[in-house]
């Protein structure tokens, strides 16, 4: 009897443990995730204001007004112009980066870390300092640049400048972070397929491009789509970068879809409308996203 009821525990207890494991992810996902998603919903329905006490309903007002918003797209369209610019140079570095730590270096760990640093700084110092780099009067690029007679740039006044110097930012801080994730990925290729390509004459340019890229092309795929959602979703370098104005500039030139969503509900208080917004949003990264994914995964299958 009390063996069998040990079997029954036992496979209770098989059955049962895994779900129990996973519990707590799916209670705090339920409550922070979920719920939120599903309310910002509702939300998006109604003409609510935060100030009003009660809230009209109004359906898919909110969401036909937004296409014909020039300040929804242009934000739009600002914050796919620094996720290009930020992007693309800072995977390519980052590859770059990952297969020179690759290599026999002395102290690897240090110079491992060394690339993680500008990651773990804080986003308002690392801001302040490039804010400082890119100074109209006084700031170290400009001094660069006046070295060749190329003249003085004003680069928050610009769309072009502001955005190249808010994504050279986005660049500083997440190429290390980006080419760890690289190294990792670069450990697990086989020394074997590199020893027999030295055998056959392979230059390391050549290794590196027929044997490690197509080897870590899955990695390559989703730092890809993870840089594309958090591009989507930039908020500190822009707001920071413009003094801690919500409007990105005068002329809204550097202005990212999450300074938009904050300048709607925090500013203006329009709750439904900035709810609409950010399921818009929700649907423009996961649209980005998708593109991504079977435009690389189409490269990786060949």
């Amino acid at each position: 009897m009390a063996r069998r009821r040990r079997s029954r525990y036992h496979r209770l207890d098989v059955k049962a443990s895994p779900y129990l494991y996973v519990l707590p992810f799916f209670l705090l996902f339920g409550v922070f995730g979920a719920f939120p998603l599903i309310y910002t919903a509702w939300v998006s329905f109604f003409d609510w204001d935060f100030l009003a006490e009660t809230h009209q309903w109004i359906g898919l007002d909110n969401y036909w007004r937004l296409f014909s918003d020039y300040t929804f797209w242009n934000a739009v369209l600002n914050t796919a112009q620094i996720l290009v610019l930020s992007m693309v140079p800072q995977l390519l570095l980052a590859l770059l980066l990952a297969y020179a730590l690759n290599q026999r270096l002395r102290s690897p760990r240090f110079w491992q870390m060394s690339a993680l640093l500008p990651n773990i700084t804080s986003v308002v110092a690392v801001t302040i300092i490039f804010g400082q780099l890119f100074g109209r009067d006084y700031g170290m690029i400009n001094w660069f640049l006046g070295l060749f007679e190329l003249g003085k740039i004003d680069w928050q006044a610009g769309q072009a400048s502001s955005q190249i110097a808010i994504a050279t930012m986005i660049v500083w801080r997440w190429t290390g972070y980006t080419a760890l994730i690289y190294l990792a990925a670069m450990q697990a290729v086989p020394k074997d397929l590199y020893a027999a390509a030295s055998l056959d004459g392979a230059t390391s340019f050549q290794q590196f491009r027929m044997i490690t890229v197509p080897a870590i092309r899955p990695t390559i795929v989703f730092t890809v789509i993870i840089s594309t959602i958090a591009g989507m979703q930039v908020l500190a370098e822009p707001l920071l970068f413009g003094g801690g104005s919500i409007s990105g500039g005068s002329d809204r030139q550097f202005q990212t879809l999450s300074l938009y969503l904050y300048e709607v509900g925090f500013n203006r208080w329009e709750f439904g409308y900035a709810s609409a917004a950010s399921w818009l949003m929700f649907a423009l990264i996961v649209i980005a996203a998708s593109i991504n994914y079977l435009f690389l995964g189409r490269i990786r299958r060949h």
